[in-house]
């Protein structure tokens, strides 16, 4: 078990590093005007920019056993509560997101898998499909709602973690020193691009309109016309990028296998 809990941590580093490389790229592509169409693609525009490259067949594998091996670790701290977020109101609420990041980040690797193997995999493009086909179920509308709170709450934690510096207790004091500004930068614009979308679900839910939902690639784009704000956001995803690749080398991940014995302890 302990092998398997080592390869379970070495996949979860691999797949920060994996994210990092998306979201820097991501950034890149923001401020190249060349690659404003990939942009808007989102994650999936970016997976699309490395597979053109040289070696990008291979990075691209890499990735998604990366990514794979980073949503199982979220799954980790979701059930078995690796992390000992507890199971208060705020535990069980930081542990639901963490599930929710399993969720997205098994469906990134799967992008990743489908690019790598010369498949066209637009997954960012799918969010106003997605929203169109709960708009016609009953109470279709406010699922889209809660789904929009719940993104601005994660953009609002973000945030505070931002300010707060929270998200340095999970990262070595061997860092270097300038990793929790990387981070702060990092954070304080994926919230402020979570909100975004957030509020564009909300506002799908309240008008009934799928036209209005945007995905991550959309969020980005849609501050195009605030031009000094566009380009911050950019900067931003690109020092997250950076901060996650850093992280990837420091991030202390708990051994899951402990944590495993333990549950599998209590219903034997």
């Amino acid at each position: 078990m302990v092998d398997k809990s080592e390869k379970l941590v070495w996949l979860a580093r691999l797949g920060y590093f994996a994210r990092g490389l998306v979201y820097a790229l991501l950034g890149y592509l923001a401020i190249s005007s060349a690659g404003s169409s990939a942009v808007k693609q989102g994650q999936a525009g970016a997976m699309e920019y490395i597979h053109e490259i040289p070696g990008g067949t291979a990075v691209l594998f890499i990735s998604a056993l990366g990514l794979i091996g980073y949503a199982l670790f979220r799954l980790s701290t979701a059930v078995l509560d690796t992390e000992r977020h507890g199971s208060d109101a705020k535990g069980i609420a930081v542990r639901i997101g963490h599930m929710c990041s399993f969720a997205i980040y098994l469906g990134l690797s799967w992008t990743a898998l489908r690019f790598a193997m010369g498949s066209k995999a637009h997954a960012d493009s799918r969010t106003q499909d997605m929203a169109a086909t709960a708009l016609t179920y009953d109470l279709g509308s406010v699922a889209l709602g809660v789904v929009g709170v719940g993104l601005v709450a994660a953009a609002l934690f973000q945030i505070k973690e931002a300010i707060t510096l929270g998200f340095m207790k999970r990262v070595s004091a061997r860092a270097p020193g300038y990793t929790c500004w990387l981070g702060r930068a990092g954070y304080f614009t994926r919230g402020l691009v979570f909100l975004v979308m957030g509020w564009s679900l909300i506002r799908s839910g309240w008008l009934e309109s799928s036209r209005e939902a945007l995905s991550l690639g959309d969020a980005i784009t849609d501050l195009r016309d605030i031009a000094p704000l566009y380009l911050a956001v950019a900067a931003g995803l690109i020092l997250f990028g950076v901060f996650s690749m850093i992280v990837a080398r420091y991030r202390i991940i708990p051994d899951p296998g402990r944590r495993f014995e333990a549950a599998k302890a209590r219903f034997t």
